[in-house]
């Protein structure tokens, strides 16, 4: 008999301002939910008005994960992303409680299924050729590339699976050594499990409105005060180098550089470019589910957390309504 299929872990992504932190507290009132975070910039001390960390209130109701690991200006690996992640979902599971994937950096979400390799740079530039290439020569021919250059991994891959194969030509191009021989030293990693990507999408200038009122929230909340005290604490160069948006724009501010109006706008319109790439990294990731709105895509979470929540605990019907399977997806 053949084994079961892996129940799939649920993850909320989507751009910056979306949403999915709210998302993710409002399902938590209804399943026995841990939030893994998975964006770059929460894992990060101090940085907190800025990066929309969750609230000491939220903390205490919901527990989060991967949150303030590394100093500003610490490099923290996507290697390393999947150890952490792996190691904080096992440990929600083995509690009996639901872990949920909740975050918009896409390098992140993309390694827990396809995997890394610990290398010390990847800039997206020899992917980003791969690609042309697999435009270019058809994906028959790619795959008779990686059949030259790794025939075990090519005989693990059909020729239409373009992104496996443009992956594994990209650790080679990357390393010099095939994902067959990184895998078998341990400096390839992939997640054991499987997930679920919905993402929370509404429409650009939904989104654009969300992201500007943000930002004059967060600077209400005491964005600029938060930095002044970093900086007076020694940290000025450490978080410029994090190179975090609001932040970095601030620093000018405080160099003379820019009056705080002109940072302000230039935080709005950084925000939103970044939103903007990160939709676009989005639209590229495997097997990734899209909702306009955030009733639809909760009540689509909800049913993957039907599917892992422990068979003692008994919830009433999940967020958004019954689930019809139905009108989910727009």
């Amino acid at each position: 008999m053949a084994a079961p299929e892996p129940k799939a872990i649920p993850v909320i992504c989507g751009p910056t301002g979306s949403g999915k932190t709210e998302a993710a507290l409002r399902l938590a009132r209804q399943y026995p939910i841990e939030i893994i975070s998975a964006d770059s910039r929460q894992i990060i001390k101090y940085l907190d008005i800025g990066t929309a960390k969750p609230s000491p209130e939220e903390r205490r109701s919901v527990e989060f994960h991967l949150l303030d690991l590394v100093e500003p200006g610490e490099t923290y690996s996507a290697f390393r992303f999947i150890e952490d992640a792996d190691g904080a979902i096992d440990t929600v599971l083995a509690r009996d409680r639901i872990p949920l994937v909740v975050g918009g950096t896409g390098l992140y979400l993309r390694v827990l299924t396809e995997g890394v390799v610990e290398i010390d740079s990847d800039d997206g530039s020899v992917r980003e050729r791969l690609e042309k290439e697999m435009e270019q020569a058809g994906a028959e021919a790619m795959h008779a590339k990686l059949k030259e250059i790794d025939p075990a991994e090519a005989a693990r891959i059909h020729p239409n699976n373009r992104l496996r194969v443009i992956r594994a030509l990209e650790i080679y191009r990357l390393t010099g050594r095939t994902k067959s021989e990184l895998t078998s030293t341990g400096a390839y990693r992939k997640s054991s499990h499987a997930f679920a990507y919905c993402c929370l999408m509404p429409s650009r200038d939904e989104l654009y409105r969300a992201i500007d009122d943000r930002v004059d929230r967060m600077m209400a909340a005491g964005l600029l005060e938060e930095l002044t005290s970093l900086v007076d604490r020694g940290l000025k160069d450490p978080v410029r180098k994090a190179n975090v948006i609001g932040y970095s724009e601030l620093i000018d501010y405080l160099d003379g550089n820019f009056s705080l109006a002109e940072v302000v706008s230039m935080i709005k319109l950084n925000s939103r470019h970044y939103a903007k790439r990160q939709m676009t990294w989005f639209r590229k990731q495997s097997g990734c589910v899209f909702y306009e709105t955030r009733p639809r895509l909760e009540q689509a979470v909800a049913a993957h957390c039907e599917k892992l929540k422990p068979a003692q605990i008994k919830l009433d019907s999940p967020p958004g309504g019954r689930l019809n399977g139905t009108g989910l997806a727009t």
